[in-house]
């Protein structure tokens, strides 16, 4: 399919040929019809990309700040391709859009293939063929609506988020600053509900178009407009003054405070600073500001919009969705015209130019619609794509090991990906993101051969000998599950999986198959076994004598809105981080563990995130992991200290080792911080080649799982609890 996408870099926008994205439970699949470009978010977007890397800096300097951070955690090397795969990303563009449901996902209810559908959504109801959309953020359709004026979805429900943050009542007065095309909508909303409305635009072309619509439209210069206002209102000023312009003066918001009635309401709805001046204006006067807050309730909050947990109208009237649906009926019935919005409609193809028109405002616009090829059947296929490994000489089919990627987010691009050993025995096949756009970059980037939309084209190839799960945590078992299945050798970066019955089932999968000849090989990425200075550590060691170890881990604090923390997709942190460092002790001690207790700091969230384990092995090796989330940033994250028969040994950070000897004599060892990654990636793929057994014995992956799952029973019961 295609789609309309830009760089960071460069801010060009680009048609690129791209997967369909691939359809989770509960979104909808969407073939779009048109979709609307904001003039003003995405305009300023573009803008901001097309800058030097300079003037980006200094536009963001947040962004900076968190660049400098990762520097001194990470270093150069992490830093860098970090900041890479930023600018370099196709970034999807476009938020709101109109079109017919051609898949329904698992869990979805009211809506059915081949209903038309209005979408929203920053990363969803993107300019492209085909969306995959929460079932949230779309709306069912008449079957004989006006998909142009459908299309305007998420911006109808911003101004009507406005509307509904500005309190008015009929007869009341209200000032709308600003006449782009949420401005307009909030007029005609207003005029609709019997507010009576006056528009201000600093444009006089705008302020023409209008007044053709209806609107009492003024232009900001005219003299004695504020007085004009006054007399309109009785005097009163008006009840409430929207702001829906953007614009980096004060101005608006002070203009607002002027055009006000004492007691009276500003919303802000556009992008303009807040910082007013106290006097004359909103202490006297007792002015009350607001925001409004996009599409309305519900907008980022991921329970809501990912994961389908709608808020009880009798609490919540107005959600997002429900704000969608009372737009769509207003446009539907006519009370609003939203099609005299419209001003351009480009194609598909020739999208590139609406953003040349509106940066450079060489003609008047102000709706501006993409229109797609209805007609076009949608081919869910996978694409080819090309790069320059898809055309070098390289060995036969049947002497490669072919490799695809399921989910590749910033830990894959970053670490995984970059650290596989560079070898024409090993070729990149396929590769499935939840984004069609990502799923492109990273082919271009790495040499993959194809870009998939569903799971089972990746995972029936028979170009495809070794699978890397890499997506949330939530999908790690089945993908697992699945690639055993189809007899692929499987990675899974951690954890293995987030439930007892996938474990179950995993596991016999996998004995199953161990009786075969060269049966698929199973590996999980504790790839810290792996880094050079813990191999060297564990050298050092006397076989067969128990260690005491401590493994102290300053992990910092992760908000709760953060995908990790929600039990449902990300598991916790436990799962999803502590296994790492359970297996590594486990890993020292040559044993596994054979209790484990923990204690954790009692949180309002109930995440567990601080926290203390203290494991007892097999062999009789004591082991405590100590996982901090309430530290500071400017210590180093991770301290191993290991006590053995009287010699001692300090691995600080993975960057230096520091071992004395019964006899007092030290050993030191210093680099630059290595985690593992490329020593572990090079022993699996290895062991796939030879048909040697994996370098993570499967016991061991198994029974340190268990033993993970074991800390969330120890927490919630109180007690410690044994694995054997």
């Amino acid at each position: 399919m295609k789609q309309l996408t830009q760089k960071l870099a460069d801010g060009r926008p680009e048609i690129v040929e791209t997967s369909v994205p691939t359809l989770e439970p509960g979104q909808v699949l969407v073939q779009n019809y048109y979709s609307v470009v904001s003039s003003g978010t995405e305009g300023a977007t573009v803008r901001s990309a097309r800058k030097n890397m300079l003037a980006k800096a200094m536009e963001r300097p947040k962004d900076v700040k968190a660049v400098l951070e990762l520097f001194k955690r990470q270093g150069a090397v992490q830093t860098y391709r970090a900041v890479m795969k930023k600018l370099d990303a196709y970034s999807p563009m476009g938020y709101t859009s109109a079109g017919k449901v051609i898949d329904v996902g698992t869990d979805v209810t009211g809506i059915a293939k081949g209903d038309l559908v209005a979408c929203a959504g920053v990363g969803y109801a993107s300019h492209a063929e085909v969306v995959a959309i929460p079932a949230n953020l779309c709306v069912k359709l008449h079957r004989d609506a006006d998909l142009r004026a459908a299309a305007y979805n998420a911006l109808g429900s911003v101004a009507l988020q406005g509307v509904r943050q500005a309190d008015l009542r009929i007869g009341e007065t209200c000032a709308v600053i600003g006449l782009g095309i949420v401005g307009t909508l909030i007029c005609q909303l207003l005029n609709a509900s019997g507010v009576t409305t006056f528009g201000i635009d600093v444009s006089e072309k705008v302020v023409d178009k209008a007044r053709t619509l209806g609107i009492d439209a003024h232009l900001r210069a005219q003299p004695g407009l504020e007085q004009e206002i006054f007399a309109k209102t009785s005097g009163l000023g008006v009840d409430a003054v929207v702001i829906a312009a953007g614009s980096s003066s004060l101005d608006p918001v002070n203009f607002a405070g002027r055009l006000s009635r004492h007691k009276g309401r500003v919303v802000v709805v556009g992008d303009v600073p807040t910082g007013f001046d106290r006097a004359p204006d909103y202490y006297p006067k007792e002015l009350e500001l607001r925001m409004s807050c996009s599409y309305g309730p519900g907008r980022y909050d991921l329970n809501y919009e990912e994961k389908g947990l709608d808020y009880p109208a009798a609490y919540v009237r107005w959600t997002e969705n429900r704000n969608m649906q009372a737009f769509q009926e207003l446009a539907y019935s006519g009370r609003i015209d939203v099609n005299a919005l419209t001003t351009h409609v480009f194609s598909l193809d020739d999208a590139p130019k609406a953003y040349n028109m509106i940066l450079t405002r060489s003609e008047y616009f102000l709706g501006v619609l993409i229109e797609y090829d209805a007609a076009k059947a949608v081919d869910r296929a996978p694409i080819r794509v090309k790069t320059a490994s898809t055309t070098t000489t390289a060995p036969s089919r049947r002497d490669k090991i072919g490799y695809a990627f399921l989910g590749a987010g910033s830990y894959a691009q970053g670490s995984l990906l970059p650290n596989l050993p560079r070898d024409p025995a090993y070729e990149p096949v396929g590769i499935l993101t939840r984004s069609g756009v990502s799923a492109k970059r990273v082919a271009e980037k790495f040499g993959f051969k194809f870009c998939a939309s569903r799971s089972e084209d990746v995972l029936t190839n028979p170009d495809v000998d070794v699978v890397f799960v890499a997506t949330r945590h939530n999908i790690h078992g089945q993908y697992v599950l699945d690639a055993l299945k189809n007899d692929k050798s499987v990675f899974v970066e951690k954890p293995l999986c987030l439930t007892l019955d996938e474990y179950v089932a995993i596991r016999e999968e996998y004995e199953k198959k161990e009786s075969f000849p060269n049966p698929p090989k199973l590996m999980i990425g504790f790839n810290r076994r792996f880094a050079p200075l813990a191999v060297a550590l564990k050298s050092k060691l006397t076989t067969n004598v128990p260690i005491a170890a401590i493994y102290r881990v300053n992990a910092g604090s992760i908000p709760g809105s953060v995908w990790i923390q929600d039990p449902r997709i990300g598991g916790g942190r436990i799962l999803g981080e502590v296994c790492h460092f359970i297996d590594f002790v486990s890993w020292l001690a040559d044993s596994m563990p054979r209790s484990v207790f923990a204690v954790s700091i009692p949180d309002p969230n109930h995440f567990n995130d601080t926290l203390s384990i203290q494991i007892r092995m097999e062999n009789d090796s004591i082991a405590t992991v100590c996982y901090f989330a309430n530290g500071s940033k400017a210590l180093a994250k991770e301290r191993i200290e290991v006590f053995q028969a009287g010699q001692s040994a300090i691995l600080d950070d993975f960057r230096s080792l520091r071992f004395i000897g019964a006899d007092g004599k030290a050993f030191r060892q210093k680099g630059v911080q290595n985690k593992g990654q490329t020593g572990m990636l090079s022993a699996f793929l290895n062991s796939v080649k030879t048909g040697k057994p994996a370098p993570i014995p499967s016991v061991e992956i198994f029974h340190n799982t268990l033993a993970t799952f074991a800390v969330l029973d120890s927490l919630r019961l109180g007690k410690e609890i044994s694995l054997f």
